[in-house]
């Protein structure tokens, strides 16, 4: 008999609704329960593609002992981490104060009231490696909250006031300086794995952030940025990590030499490492950071594209229970054996340079497999990632397709994803949920701008400032700066949280902060720095201290301190003149292209002798409009 997560959409919550434990979905049905029979609540955090939160469903949840443990006494609630990130990152940093780390499964207890009081990640099903059996931590704190309940509810108190005070971050007064950009990169440089390329050892994580912001370095001519760039690059495309047969990058790899993956693909990963070897390509001219960008690409709209324009989050790590199985291949399916890598179960990873032929061939013979499950919502945030990604992706490679898909994607976030202007979190089978969250609107606003820039259609650069600033509203701390992770008339938690470190993704604090800069220079609104201004001062401290986990606020912050450079076109983005005023990478040059007489940058902007026309803007003071691309200005 199926639980009560029967009813809703998200996939890694239907994975468990034919449990034998009685699960509730996050609700203020779940909370009345626990406050009615005094019981604890036993939160669990996870999401679809998670190869760990399988594994404890199968030895846990799926076990009636188990299962009646938990139903006799808990309130058990199953949360998809990625529908609700703001409960989430409160609770992963109670069990991060608690134990030192954080990852998933997540499991936390709470009171009835929805306070933390203990927790932890993974637990066993019998005692192994120094961590108790789950069914003997589940008695363990049940018995402590009906015997101490004092304990508890001091434990609980503390915890609290601890994540209230994380979230309750003063801004510096220290005067931002350009130093901190140099600072930052010679911190980086210290900490480069030199042989393996990256930051970090095994597990190693791919740091499309840092890399961006490396990029960028390397335009102020910081001489050791391109090289750890590059190193970086060129490592995690060799094979393993990277998909070398399908495209596309897996989350993350074991090792330090990215060479066996963890299996799963998530959608954010692709569509950031996606722009990052697009930047690469533009400021290298290297043909094989050109060609995982295409194949990276394909796979996202072969793979995770919706019928209804948007795309799925991610596929799983695991096939039939077998953790990589769709990926890893025998000797016997006529692989070189130079190609092959040890991976487990007699099974290999594929890492080498493959022919054309030879890729098409091993392509057509993993299709015949079982594949992995795909968990096919849609998330505003990561969507609005990809569609930076396949805007400017189409734009530079003069792939039509790639324009068409994201004017598509575009549609999507803004009429299937959107409830009278609103943004929701996510979309599944038919029925947008959730309302949006910062990062929502500030990755959907960023992908917008991108997809103007590609079309030239005044309708996204509208969007993508109406959004921005309705972010500002829902979003703003006026007493600290920055921006809390859930608008102002979403549900109250414990405490309400920022979101101010770029891993793995941008936060919505450093996105919006960039977002913001980029409008202020279209609009000429002083106010929108301001306050990305406010985020840079909250992350002062951190940013050379660990500058691989602030890697877009550092991108950001190279933004702020670039001279103001505007570029107006007025006509079509496809006209020569247009193309070669828009082909180098120039990250901190802002575009409008109109005309329009409703956005300061492009008014009074008109085309010469009717054609398409350039004009190249400092601080609005223009030089004269260029329709020859011969004779666009070089800039400084």
């Amino acid at each position: 008999m199926a639980n009560r997560l029967a009813a809703e959409t998200s996939p890694y919550l239907l994975q468990h609704a034919d449990n034998p434990v009685d699960w509730y979905p996050w609700s203020d049905e779940a909370f009345s329960k626990a406050r009615a029979e005094d019981k604890p609540v036993l939160l669990s955090v996870g999401y679809a593609a998670c190869h760990w939160c399988h594994v404890m469903e199968h030895e846990s949840f799926e076990d009636d002992e188990t299962a009646a443990l938990m139903n006799e006494r808990y309130v058990s609630i199953k949360v998809d981490r990625e529908e609700r990130p703001d409960v989430d990152s409160l609770y992963m940093d109670a069990v991060v104060a608690l134990t030192g780390h954080g990852g998933w499964p997540m499991t936390v207890f709470l009171t009835p009231e929805g306070e933390p009081f203990l927790g932890g990640t993974y637990y066993p099903p019998e005692p192994r490696h120094g961590l108790p059996s789950f069914k003997q931590v589940l008695i363990a704190i049940s018995d402590a909250y009906r015997g101490r309940r004092g304990d508890v509810t001091s434990q609980a108190r503390s915890l609290v006031e601890a994540v209230r005070r994380s979230a309750e971050l003063a801004p510096s007064s220290e005067p931002l300086t350009e130093s901190l950009l140099g600072d930052a990169s010679r911190a980086l440089r210290a900490q480069f794995d030199a042989e393996w390329g990256g930051w970090g050892g095994a597990p190693k994580f791919p740091q499309a952030s840092t890399i961006e912001f490396l990029l960028r370095m390397h335009l102020r001519g910081d001489e050791d940025a391109l090289p750890m760039v590059t190193a970086t690059l060129d490592a995690m495309a060799a094979g393993g990590m990277y998909d070398l047969v399908g495209g596309g990058f897996h989350r993350y790899s074991v090792d330090e030499a990215w060479l066996v993956p963890h299996f799963e693909k998530m959608l954010y990963d692709n569509a950031l490492l996606a722009s990052t070897y697009l930047h690469a390509w533009v400021v290298t001219g290297e043909a094989r950071n050109r060609r995982v960008v295409e194949q990276t690409i394909d796979y996202m709209l072969r793979e995770l594209r919706l019928r209804e324009g948007g795309f799925a989050s991610a596929q799983d790590a695991d096939t039939e229970g077998v953790e990589g199985l769709t990926f890893s291949w025998t000797p016997e399916e006529g692989v070189r054996e130079e190609l092959l890598h040890p991976f487990e179960h007699g099974r290999f990873i594929i890492r080498g340079e493959l022919a054309a032929e030879e890729r098409e061939r091993l392509f057509l013979l993993r299709q015949e497999r079982p594949q992995p499950a795909r968990d096919d919502k849609a998330i505003a945030a990561w969507n609005g990632l990809a569609l930076a990604a396949l805007a400017e992706a189409g734009r530079r490679l003069e792939r039509s397709d790639y324009v068409e898909a994201a004017r598509e994607l575009g549609e999507f976030l803004l009429g299937p994803l959107s409830t009278e202007g609103r943004l929701h979190r996510t979309f599944r089978a038919g029925q947008a949920k959730g309302t949006g969250y910062l990062e929502d609107y500030a990755d959907v606003a960023n992908g917008l701008l991108e997809l103007h820039v590609a079309t030239g259609e005044l309708r996204w650069l509208d969007e993508a400032n109406r959004l921005a600033r309705l972010a500002v509203e829902l979003f703003a701390d006026e007493q600290r700066g920055g921006f809390y992770l859930s608008p102002v008339d979403g549900e109250e938690l414990v405490a309400r949280k920022k979101d101010l470190e770029d891993q793995p993704t941008p936060s919505g604090n450093s996105m919006l902060a960039y977002v913001l800069l980029k409008l202020a220079r279209i609009y000429g609104d002083d106010e929108l720095e301001r306050r990305a201004v406010g985020v840079f001062r909250l992350v002062h401290q951190a940013l050379t201290r660990v500058p691989s986990a602030f890697g877009h606020a550092l991108t950001a912050l190279d933004l702020h301190f670039s001279p103001p450079r505007e570029i107006a076109i007025v006509g079509s983005v496809d006209s020569p003149v247009a193309r070669a005023a828009l082909e180098p990478f120039e990250p901190n040059t802002v575009v409008a292209v109109g005309p329009s007489e409703e956005i300061p940058l492009l008014a009074g902007k008109g085309p010469v002798d009717g054609k398409p026309t350039v004009y190249v803007c400092e601080r609005f003071a223009c030089q004269a409009p260029v329709t020859d691309p011969a004779r666009l200005p070089v800039p400084a």
